[in-house]
C-alpha cells in the first residue's frame, strides 16, 4: 500500500460520458483532495471494436469541465490499459505457475451440454485436474478456492460471497488476450491503488477481483460501491432510454458548478438545511461512510432547479460571460443583427428568469429580429381582436411623446387600465404579443425601454394592421 491514498477512475472510451461516471469521478476527486491523496485516471481501452479517440478526449474534456484538474498535483494520468497487456499476461502466467490457474479446452457448447447433464449452471470445473497445456482454443481459468470471500465495503458493510457459487473464471481468452477482470486487478496493483470507489453494478465482480489480488500476493484495496442512479420509474439509467450524456447537459446550458453540486448529492447529503453548497465545503465534509446505499434518483427537474439557483447567484458580468457562447452559436436571429450592448441591457431581466443558459436566445430573440413571428393563436387565446386593437391603438398614441423609461411606460398603461376597470395583466397581453410575438417573456416595460420608441411604435402599428 502507498503512504497516501490513491484513488482511481477507470472509464472505457466507448461513448458519451455518463452522468453516473461523472458522479463516481467527483467522489474520487473529492476524496483525493480531502485526504491529500492522488486521483489516477486510467482509460480502459482494451475493447478495440468499441473504442474511439474522440471518446477518450471526451472523457478528458468532461473531467476538466467538472473541475477535475489535470494540472493539479493530485491528478495523475491518463494511463491506457492497452499499454499494459504484457503485464497482464505475465500475471496470468505467474498464477498458472503457482497452480492457481489452469488451461481448459471446453467450448461454450460443450459447457452448456455438461450443464444439462450435471444440473449445475455454467462451467463445472471439468478441466481443473486434466493437466492441459496452453494451445490453440485453450483458455486460462482461475482456480477459485473453497470457502467464502468477504468483501469489506465502506458503503455496504461486510458482504459475503460463497465461493462455490463462483465458477472458475477465465483470465486469458483462447486467442491469448487478457480478460477485463485480470487487467483491472493487475493495473490497480501496478498503480498502487489503495481505494476502489465505483458504482454498485461492479459489486458482483468484486469477490473475483479480491481473490486475484490475494493470489498475486497483494493486499486488496478498500472497496466502496456507491448507489446506482435511477430514473423516475426507479429503473437504472440507460443510455438507450434516458438522457445520460454529460455533454448533452453541458450543451443545454447546465453550469458546471450546478452539475457538480447536484451529482455530489446523489447518494450523499451535505450538512445543514440546504443542498446548494460550495465545492470546497463538500470536499471538507464528504465521507464514504456517509454515502447511502439506496438507489439515487437522477431528477432532471431538480438539476434544473439547482442550475437556476447558480445562475441567479452569478454576478451580472459572470452571467453575461457565461451567456456569450450560447449567443454566438444560436441561429435564433441573423448574426449581423445581434448587438452585445443591447444584450447587456437585457441581461438583468433574463438572468432571474432562466434555469439553463440555452433558454436565453428564446427570451431575447425579439430584440434582434426585424419582425418577430407572431402566432395568431397568441391573440385568440388571451383576447378578442377588438380588445387587442383598442389597447394597441390607445397605447401607441399615449407613448408617442411620453418620457421613455419603463416607469413612465408602465404608468401610462396602468392609468388606462384603471380607467377601463381592467387588470394590468390583461392589458399587457396584446402589447407583449405585438412586440415579442409571444404571451410570455421578460418584463414588458423594461423590454420596451431597451427596444426604443421608434421600434416599439412600429411594431405596435404593425400589430394593429395585422388585426385588421
Amino acid at each position: 500500500m502507498s503512504d497516501s491514498p490513491r484513488y482511481r477512475f477507470a472509464p472505457s472510451p466507448t461513448g458519451f460520458f455518463h452522468v453516473g461516471g461523472a458522479r463516481t469521478a467527483l467522489y474520487n476527486w473529492a476524496l483525493a483532495l480531502r485526504t491529500g491523496g492522488t486521483f489516477v485516471l486510467r482509460i480502459e481501452d482494451t475493447d478495440e471494436s468499441r473504442n474511439s479517440p474522440e471518446w477518450t478526449q471526451g472523457i478528458i474534456d468532461a473531467l476538466s469541465w467538472l473541475g477535475i484538474d489535470s494540472q493539479s498535483p493530485r491528478f495523475e494520468g491518463p494511463y491506457f490499459q492497452s499499454q499494459n497487456a504484457e503485464l497482464h499476461i505475465a500475471a496470468a502466467m505467474k498464477l498458472h505457475a503457482a497452480g492457481k490457474a489452469y488451461w481448459c479446452d471446453l467450448t461454450a457448447d460443450q459447457i452448456q451440454e455438461r450443464a444439462k447433464t450435471s444440473g449445475k449452471q455454467g462451467y463445472d470445473g471439468y478441466s481443473r485436474d486434466r493437466g492441459l497445456a496452453g494451445g490453440p482454443g485453450h483458455v486460462l481459468r482461475f482456480r477459485v478456492p473453497e470457502g467464502a470471500t468477504i468483501v469489506s465495503d465502506l458503503v455496504r458493510g461486510e458482504v459475503e460471497f460463497a465461493n462455490d457459487t463462483i465458477e472458475d473464471f477465465v483470465l486469458l481468452r483462447s486467442n491469448g488476450s487478457p480478460m477485463f477482470l485480470l487487467a483491472n486487478v493487475v493495473d490497480d496493483i501496478e498503480m498502487r491503488i489503495t481505494h476502489v470507489v465505483r458504482a454498485e453494478e461492479h459489486l458482483p465482480n468484486t469477490p473475483k477481483q479480491q481473490m486475484l489480488w490475494e493470489a498475486l500476493g497483494a493486499t486488496p484495496p478498500i472497496w466502496a460501491h456507491v448507489p446506482v442512479l435511477v430514473n423516475e420509474q426507479r429503473k437504472k439509467l440507460s443510455k438507450r432510454r434516458d438522457k445520460v450524456a454529460l455533454e448533452q447537459y453541458r450543451e443545454e446550458g447546465i453550469l458546471p458548478n450546478a452539475m457538480i453540486n447536484y451529482l455530489m448529492t446523489l447518494g450523499w447529503a451535505p450538512a445543514g438545511d440546504t443542498e446548494i453548497v460550495h465545492w470546497s465545503s463538500m470536499v471538507e465534509e464528504f465521507r464514504l461512510e456517509d454515502v447511502n446505499h439506496s438507489p439515487a434518483f437522477f431528477d432532471i427537474k431538480k438539476l434544473s432547479s439547482f442550475n437556476g439557483d447558480y445562475i441567479r447567484a452569478m454576478s451580472l458580468d459572470e452571467f453575461i460571460q457565461a451567456a456569450s457562447p450560447v449567443l454566438a452559436s444560436t441561429e435564433a436571429w441573423p448574426a449581423d443583427r445581434f448587438s452585445a450592448g443591447v444584450f447587456v441591457q437585457a441581461a438583468p431581466l433574463v438572468q432571474t428568469r432562466v434555469v439553463t443558459l440555452s433558454e436565453i436566445p428564446a427570451m431575447v430573440d425579439f430584440l434582434f429580429l426585424e419582425n418577430p413571428a407572431i402566432d395568431d393563436d397568441a391573440w385568440n387565446k388571451t383576447m378578442s381582436a377588438d380588445f387587442a386593437r383598442t389597447v394597441l391603438a390607445d397605447f401607441t398614441a399615449a407613448i408617442a411623446s411620453a418620457e421613455w423609461n419603463h416607469d413612465s411606460l408602465k404608468g401610462i398603461l396602468e392609468t388606462w387600465t384603471e380607467a377601463n376597470g381592467l387588470k394590468l395583466g390583461k392589458t399587457q397581453a396584446p402589447i407583449r404579443v405585438a412586440i415579442t410575438g409571444r404571451t410570455v417573456g421578460p418584463p414588458l416595460f423594461e423590454s420596451l425601454e431597451i427596444l426604443g420608441r421608434e421600434e416599439t411604435i412600429r411594431r405596435l402599428t404593425a400589430g394593429i394592421a395585422r388585426l385588421g
